[in-house]
């Protein structure tokens, strides 16, 4: 039986390996795809760049960079060049500098408000529960939270029309599993990127770095990106 097919979506499009796999994923399921690219502040602009590169491979009908100004209003050693990014993982129980305060919450607020305003189904975004950093707002209790949120916030429940549905297709499943599938769906992985460090390779001592790292590993894969990276690193002979 073929995937039930919805009318239209919006998707976060962080440029990284699983906002693409869920760009991916919503171009079969709810297309026409708009796509929302967010400037926040972030220490670096590299992952701009692959959303853009993101959105015009798989054709999306439309593409939005948004600036918000968050990075002086929050903090985060995302939004703060000067703090260090941490070098391991943090410890159990605790959540790490890379967390930037309610990000989820504003993002989806905005895409919330766009999916309603151009007659969109369902806001995709790419939260991960399983191997992800602790993030609050990267959880089933969030995704069901605002999902309550959505039906009271917007105007068509309101009048007997339809709900916009907020889903984290990936939200259960681990990093290699996000791989298999976006392998399954040709996720051009050449074109995403994960690193914090937003240097001209992947750092590779990230959290998100050896994320990325373990799912491509454990799934069997190889990650172009980390080709790319040694033979920018290779002197010159």
């Amino acid at each position: 039986m073929s995937p039930r097919r919805e009318r239209g979506s919006v998707v976060l499009l962080s440029g990284g390996m699983d906002s693409a796999t869920v760009l991916a994923l919503a171009s079969r399921r709810s297309p026409p795809v708009h796509a929302l690219t967010f400037a926040y502040g972030q220490r670096h602009a590299r992952e701009l760049r692959s959303a853009r590169r993101l959105a015009h491979r798989f054709g999306v009908a439309a593409h939005q960079v948004v600036r918000l100004p968050l990075g002086a209003l929050v903090r985060s050693s995302l939004t703060q060049a000067r703090t260090p990014l941490p070098q391991r993982p943090a410890r159990s129980g605790t959540i790490p500098s890379t967390y930037v305060p309610a990000r989820n919450t504003i993002l989806l607020a905005i895409a919330l408000g766009y999916a309603e305003s151009h007659g969109l189904g369902t806001v995709y975004f790419g939260a991960n529960a399983v191997d992800y950093s602790g993030y609050p707002d990267c959880r089933p209790e969030f995704v069901r939270a605002f999902n309550a949120l959505a039906r009271r916030a917007v105007r068509s429940p309101q009048e007997g029309g339809r709900r916009i549905r907020v889903v984290a297709p990936l939200l259960r499943l681990s990093k290699a599993e996000i791989v298999r599938l976006g392998e399954r769906l040709g996720v051009p992985w050449e074109l995403t990127w994960s690193c914090y460090a937003g240097r001209q390779a992947p750092c590779g001592r990230c959290d998100s770095c050896r994320l990325r790292a373990r799912g491509f590993r454990v799934a069997g894969v190889r990650d172009p990106t980390v080709r790319v990276a040694r033979s920018a690193s290779s002197p010159v002979r």
